[in-house]
């Protein structure tokens, strides 16, 4: 079967898949792994990994565009659709995104409020310009590992970009893993830009890519 959207009653299967995915990623983890939270056990930082990802994936189940393909939720994409946020208050509260100001340690809420977002909030105007509003975001994708190699994550990511090129508008995301670029340029994405997060150890960096909308003689050829 074809990629589908997610029904919010599905967040906990979805993002578990992502929690997989995102396991020992260099981001994701930034905001777990700090210096303050040093005597946590891995089995308290993975619930917290879980419980953030639960978070992105309900507020995209609710705002946004969260997809998936594949048995068990093989894969997950969570879009934010052109002119659309998850910044407000009701889908903050409704996602339990207002938790992590009580379960992030001191240093995780640096980095993640007053670091990680600015940065990709500021990054995302700049590269795009006057076309921030307009782009599809792909915020997260990711494939259980049993089920890579299998074509779901690019059935996933085609599902939108055909719907942006008949739109006109560009697509957007940042690659946390050295290993992705290529197989996002394969999907027409190029890289534009890289950032730094600079509080750790360190510096965690990501590429920032921006596909161009594809008009259809161009796509039949």
């Amino acid at each position: 079967d074809g990629p589908r959207v997610l029904q919010p009653c599905e967040y906990k299967g979805a993002a578990a898949t992502l929690a997989e995915a995102f396991a020992t990623d260099d981001v994701a983890r930034y905001f777990i792994d700090t210096p303050d939270r040093a005597g946590w056990s891995m089995e308290r930082k993975w619930d917290l990994h879980v419980s953030i990802l639960e978070y992105v994936t309900y507020a995209h189940c609710l705002k946004g565009l969260a997809t998936t393909v594949g048995e068990g939720y093989g894969a997950v994409a969570l879009w934010m659709p052109p002119g659309r946020n998850m910044d407000d208050l009701v889908t903050i509260f409704r996602s339990g995104m207002w938790r992590l100001n009580y379960q992030l340690s001191r240093e995780g809420k640096k980095r993640f409020f007053h670091e990680f977002l600015p940065l990709l909030h500021d990054t995302k105007a700049q590269v795009l310009g006057p076309r921030d509003d307009d782009a599809w975001y792909l915020v997260y994708i990711g494939t259980r590992p049993a089920a890579r190699g299998k074509g779901l994550a690019k059935a996933l990511i085609s599902s939108v970009t055909d719907v942006a090129d008949r739109e006109g508008r560009p697509c957007y995301l940042e690659s946390s893993n050295a290993i992705n670029p290529p197989i996002y340029r394969k999907l027409g994405f190029e890289t534009r830009k890289t950032v730094r997060l600079q509080r750790a150890e360190r510096d965690v960096e990501m590429d920032i890519m921006v596909r161009e909308p594809v008009k259809s003689a161009e796509r039949e050829k």
